[in-house]
């Protein structure tokens, strides 16, 4: 099946195209920047380290994350078509796939326990704290969110 894939016109372009592997990947960055740096300031904040931050605007941003995100995938997927046999059997992609996964589902979660209530900048931690400590997500989103930038790092080397 992978192989298959990397034999389509649209994965041979990607792969012998001057630019199209450098562009793509240059989109990859600016999704990645965009999600990471949107859930990595709402982790700080739910950490305490970044208290000046309105905890609204995270909920603002979601739809962004989600455009960001979105840049990933099609960009990613593009990425994959022209090594798709390397990078499935690659234990680094592997593991950056399933960080990506875990993280994007936290931010859902978190997300929907926002999204229900009334949240001041005195009521955020407690709006999450329905079973999970508030710390304890956003320690396990950063973690998998620099578990999935190590891993695709690592991806050229592997």
């Amino acid at each position: 099946m992978f192989g298959w894939l990397e034999t389509t016109p649209l994965a041979n372009w990607v792969a012998l195209s001057l630019w199209a592997y450098p562009a793509l990947l240059s989109l990859h960055i600016l999704g990645l920047a965009i999600v990471v740096g949107i859930y990595l300031l709402r982790d700080l904040r739910l950490l305490g380290l970044t208290t000046g931050v309105n905890p609204r605007i995270f909920l603002n941003l979601a739809p962004l994350a989600g455009m960001g995100f979105a840049v990933n995938l099609l960009s990613g997927l593009l990425l994959f078509s022209s090594q798709a046999t390397t990078f499935a059997a690659s234990t680094p992609f592997l593991i950056k796939i399933s960080c990506i996964t875990a993280a994007m589902l936290l931010a859902r979660s978190i997300h929907s326990r926002l999204r229900g209530q009334s949240v001041s900048t005195g009521q955020y931690q407690s709006a999450l704290s329905r079973g999970d400590s508030p710390q304890l997500l956003a320690f396990v989103s950063l973690m998998l969110w620099l578990g999935a930038i190590s891993a695709g790092r690592l991806i050229a080397y592997f």
